[in-house]
């Protein structure tokens, strides 16, 4: 195939590198480290059953239910693989101060046999995998923040509670009919598509925005019953098509990978919301703060879209632990405002319908 002319993940990193003059290159450097990870769990996942990468992670004793990460989740295969290979990966190249994972209980901090740098790298490293054994788009997600030192100290879980306006860069790769990495430094959203006889992410969607307006949403329908009334008045309105408030039609969605929904926003607009509920009373939201919605939230705000709890901006929220949860509503930014607006105004009582009153041959 001959070359296209078009920009290497590389060469894009060096043009943005030159607004900053006095910048290291570590930065840069980092970031071609994440990539190589993205690269080698893309191979990882496109071998599914034939690289028996499929089903759980074998516990320690041998047992069927396979290992559980701190979330509370059963690992799979391409969980603990996906993990050690950002580890790996990053860890040597002295551009790090420490990580942090969702398969991680703990900040991991970098050996003492390779240098310490001033960057914080926190990701989950496949999401989606419930999708893994039936050949379902999945992907990872990542973030990087400053270092409140470089003094080569271990990194505390404090270091890493920064709120998501502090994030220095973050992205994505998708793992499905080709593999995909997006990214932001701060500068709007660009695209890459892996080459698979370069073996290098090219350039190919320079300039990724999120329209304002959208006739598309996401949302798990199946905790309807546990929504909180302006999430369940916002999807009702949505349902009722051209004949309801909204006097439009719209499309529902839901692939239970974020990084998928994420990624078809970024192509064509929507929204996508997995808001806090009242399934877990312990639980504020099902997404991580630090690993899933202050990056995807990140991208979202640079292409021109919005991210919000529901309530307030994501990226202003300050985290308060390492795997701290939370709603998330992202997308076309007309659609999360409205999403907004309904929780700021006074929750109407739901009208009393006699029709649904607990009946009695007994009652007068």
């Amino acid at each position: 195939m001959p070359l296209t002319g078009r920009r290497t993940l590389t060469q894009y990193l060096i043009e943005q590198r030159r607004r900053f003059p006095e910048a290291s290159g570590d930065f840069n450097a980092l970031i071609l480290d994440v990539a190589m990870a993205c690269k080698a769990i893309a191979r990882a996942v496109a071998f599914g059953a034939l690289g028996d990468m499929l089903g759980n992670h074998a516990a320690p004793d041998g047992s069927e239910g396979g290992t559980v990460n701190v979330q509370g989740e059963t690992q799979k295969k391409l969980d603990v693989l996906s993990n050690d290979y950002f580890v790996r990966i990053t860890e040597w190249g002295g551009h790090l101060g420490g990580m942090a994972s969702e398969e991680m209980d703990l900040p991991y901090q970098i050996p003492a046999k390779f240098p310490r740098g001033k960057y914080l790298l926190v990701f989950d490293p496949l999401d989606g995998s419930s999708n893994i054994d039936v050949n379902v788009s999945v992907g990872s997600i990542f973030s990087v923040l400053r270092a409140p030192v470089a003094d080569g100290r271990d990194m505390t879980e404090a270091d890493f509670l920064q709120p998501g306006t502090q994030q220095v860069a973050a992205g994505y790769a998708l793992y499905g009919p080709t593999t995909m990495l997006v990214i932001t430094v701060g500068n709007g959203v660009a695209g890459f598509t892996l080459d698979p006889n370069l073996g290098e992410f090219m350039l190919t969607h320079p300039d990724l925005t999120v329209p304002a307006d959208t006739q598309e949403f996401a949302i798990n329908a199946s905790n309807s019953r546990f929504w909180e009334p302006p999430v369940k008045r916002y999807v009702d309105e949505c349902l009722a098509g051209k004949t309801g408030p909204r006097g439009k039609d719209f499309n529902m969605r839901w692939i239970a990978s974020m990084v998928a929904e994420a990624h078809r926003i970024l192509m064509r607009g929507g929204v996508f919301l997995y808001p806090r509920d009242s399934k877990d009373a312990a639980k504020p939201g099902r997404l991580r703060l630090l690993y899933e919605a202050n990056p995807i939230g990140f991208i979202m705000e640079q292409a021109g879209g919005r991210a919000s709890t529901g309530r307030v901006p994501m990226l202003g929220v300050q985290p308060e632990s390492l795997h701290q949860r939370i709603g998330l509503v992202f997308g076309s930014k007309n659609e999360v405002e409205r999403i907004e607006r309904y929780h700021a105004e006074p929750q109407q009582k739901e009208p009393d319908n006699p029709l649904f009153h607990e009946r009695s041959l007994f009652r007068v």
